[in-house]
């Protein structure tokens, strides 16, 4: 019997020496593979929170507002504000789809409504669930069919991609706890010649005001170049309207809006397509000295 398990350990001792050499070699390969998978993720992780850090500010905010509705809704605010003066600088027409971001009482959204009409669609954001329910209960007395209600996020408004022609923040951006993330993901929601409005005031940032220097810092580091600036709406209580253009090469074409309506430059403008528009742009501000 000794003899015969002796015989039997030498005959088979090759076997077993290379199916041990095959399990180490088997068992090396997803150990480093295990490893690596688990690398992978910090590397993405540490990169994310690089670009998150880049895009925040360091400063208060304002509590997000929660109270009654109704202080939006005065008589007068329309005589105030210029709501048509509004959309007309921010090309809101017919058949444009346009954000209003920080919704509230829906009291811009249903004159951005009436203005695109049936053509147009007016998204209606914010990140109170029950200031929603109100707009789209006005919505439906007041009988707009074309007011969509998005409930956002802090630091994205969920609009649908490459599809909005004009956006406000009216009395919101104090508000926004990331302003710059936020308006990252607006930009990436706007057509290439889209414009955003924001309607402030100035402020410490944490007394529902921000400085408009702030804002514009802010709101290019996002992305967006300055158009123009104006002071009109401040008989609201608010300090400043500050319009931006998604892209640089707009610029000179929107910068004609500050001419009057009956002046030759907006003429033209309504009459020629963009590029024809962008080249009197140049030869008219050089011509009226700018």
């Amino acid at each position: 019997m000794r003899r015969f398990c002796s015989d039997f350990l030498q005959r088979n001792a090759l076997l077993f020496l290379v199916a041990a050499l095959a399990l180490s070699c088997a068992n090396n390969p997803f150990t480093r593979h295990a490893v690596n998978v688990a690398a992978s993720p910090s590397t993405v992780t540490t990169g994310q929170t690089a670009q998150q850090q880049s895009d925040t500010i360091n400063r208060p905010t304002s509590k997000p507002y929660t109270g009654e509705l109704s202080i939006f809704e005065d008589p007068k605010r329309d005589e105030r504000l210029q709501s048509n003066r509004i959309m007309d600088i921010l090309g809101i027409k017919e058949g444009s789809s346009v954000a209003d971001i920080g919704a509230g009482s829906g009291w811009f959204t249903v004159r951005a409504a009436r203005r695109v009409g049936n053509s147009g669609v007016v998204y209606a954001e914010d990140i109170n669930g029950e200031y929603l329910k109100y707009i789209d209960a006005r919505a439906k007395r007041e009988s707009f069919q074309n007011i969509r209600t998005i409930l956002g996020k802090d630091d994205d408004p969920l609009l649908p991609a490459k599809s909005i022609d004009a956006v406000l923040l009216l009395k919101t951006y104090h508000e926004v706890a990331q302003p710059i993330r936020l308006l990252k993901r607006v930009r990436e929601s706007m057509r290439p010649d889209g414009l955003l409005g924001i309607i402030d005031r100035n402020g410490k940032s944490d007394d529902h005001g921000v400085e408009k220097e702030t804002v514009i810092d802010e709101v290019g580091r996002a992305g967006f170049v300055l158009v123009s600036q104006y002071d009109f709406v401040k008989p609201d209580n608010v300090d400043y309207f500050l319009v931006f253009a998604r892209n640089k090469q707009i610029v000179l074409t929107v910068s004609l809006t500050r001419y009057r309506p009956r002046s030759l430059g907006y003429g033209l403008l309504r009459k020629t397509n963009r590029a024809q528009c962008r080249q009197f742009s140049i030869a008219h501000r050089r011509g009226a000295g700018n």
